[in-house]
């Protein structure tokens, strides 16, 4: 969420900024808003003081013997009053706090400006794709030979959108996912942590999926409003929530290891085809949470560690800055990882690698305290260290022969038990 003080100074310049994001704030309602809160307050405050004046004089009369029926009844009035400017000025904070929670984060001033994906810029690129001597396959013409991937039987267990994994390639997700952790733990310096699939309301708040991309979400039958999380990001940002931490905490690093949940709404005939766009899928999720004045270099730490999982997995791919008109909704600035599929002949995004800088914070109520005892919001990152089902694409599409067989990466050998060839 975006500070409101800033907004009230300097809305236009506001405006304009995330007018490049193609979101035009109605800064009509807004000012209207702030005008009937404003105004809402004043009177509250003046009628707070008359109440407490009248209230005296109701003291002073009694003790001195006069009658008060008139006092007491101009006071119920005023208390009436009083009641009900209340009641409107709370509304009105509720419908103001709506307003700002559906507005997106500022574009950092390095964000490439542009009205498409068609604008990214690509960054870098690492490696280059592999020269096949014959027509590459897909994952999905791969795997359904042998019943590694099935399809069919997800739907029957659970709709579309749903696959299951056996045998070699079952065991090689297991193994994408302990080689991953494994990585950012020992060498990248996070720590790893283990998080409920479900949350409740306020944790999607405090990350920005709620309330705008509800529909994005599924949601769990119960006595309270919870949910199955779209991503890790949500409940291990959400650590911090309502917390004041202290300089000696920082940096926060996590790494972790979960299921994600997306309704895909909006999507549909998407990358229906394959692994790529399911309700279920397996992610390693990168969180830092840093000093504001630290946070765009952990921004480009981050992305680096994320790029060391590629890298010792030797697949090609390139690095993307998102444009003003494709970052999302919480993020400030955003990188893209990219993985060179051969099935598609073309690159695919792997991990998204933002800072959210405040806005996240902001919305959660997480501080830091720095050396002098100021208080003030912390910034939050967060990216896939990697998405596993899309890495599991990649590998297998990437390392095919004209055989059919499925060659193992080095760096996936030692968690395959020295397994070379998948036959």
């Amino acid at each position: 969420m975006l500070d409101p003080k800033l907004l009230r100074s300097s809305m236009d310049t506001i405006a304009a900024r995330i007018s490049k994001r193609g979101f035009v704030i109605d800064t009509a309602r807004f000012n209207d808003l702030e005008e009937r809160r404003k105004l809402l307050q004043v009177r509250m405050q003046e009628l707070q003081n008359e109440r407490n004046v009248r209230s005296k004089e109701v003291g002073h009369a009694k003790a001195s013997g006069k009658n008060v029926d008139d006092v007491l009844k101009s006071l119920k009035d005023l208390s009436d009053e009083l009641k009900s400017v209340e009641e409107q000025f709370a509304s009105t904070q509720i419908e103001l706090e709506d307003f700002l929670a559906r507005i997106p984060n500022v574009p950092h001033e390095s964000v490439p400006d542009g009205k498409s994906e068609e604008d990214n810029q690509v960054v870098r690129v690492w490696g280059e794709p592999k020269k096949f001597t014959f027509t590459p396959k897909d994952h999905a013409e791969l795997g359904a030979g042998q019943g590694w991937i099935d399809f069919e039987t997800a739907a029957k267990l659970a709709g579309a959108r749903f696959v299951v994994l056996r045998g070699p390639l079952a065991r090689l997700q297991r193994a994408l996912i302990q080689f991953m952790l494994d990585l950012h733990t020992r060498e990248h310096g996070y720590q790893e942590i283990s998080i409920p699939y479900i949350v409740n309301a306020d944790c999607l708040f405090g990350t920005g999926q709620l309330p705008k991309f509800r529909e994005d979400l599924f949601s769990v039958s119960g006595d309270s409003e919870r949910y199955l999380i779209s991503t890790a990001e949500v409940p291990v940002t959400n650590t911090v929530r309502e917390q004041i931490l202290e300089t000696v905490q920082l940096p926060v690093k996590y790494v972790c290891y979960s299921s994600c949940f997306r309704s895909e709404a909006g999507s549909y005939g998407k990358d229906i085809k394959g692994m790529l766009r399911q309700h279920q899928f397996e992610k390693v999720e990168l969180v830092q949470i840093v000093k504001p004045s630290e946070s765009y270099h952990a921004l480009e730490e981050l992305t680096r560690h994320a790029e060391a999982v590629l890298q010792r997995l030797e697949l090609p791919y390139r690095v993307v800055a998102l444009c003003t008109a494709d970052i999302g909704f919480a993020a400030a600035k955003t990188y893209d990882l990219e993985v060179w599929l051969p099935g598609q002949q073309r690159y695919r995004e792997i991990s998204s690698c933002s800072n959210t800088e405040a806005f996240q914070a902001r919305r959660m109520k997480a501080r830091w305290r720095d050396e002098a005892g100021k208080i003030e919001l912390v910034h939050t990152l967060n990216g896939s260290g990697l998405a596993v089902g899309r890495t599991l694409i990649a590998v297998v599409e990437n390392y095919q022969d004209k055989l059919g067989r499925i060659h193992i990466p080095r760096a996936l050998q030692p968690y395959m038990d020295g397994i070379e060839v998948i036959e």
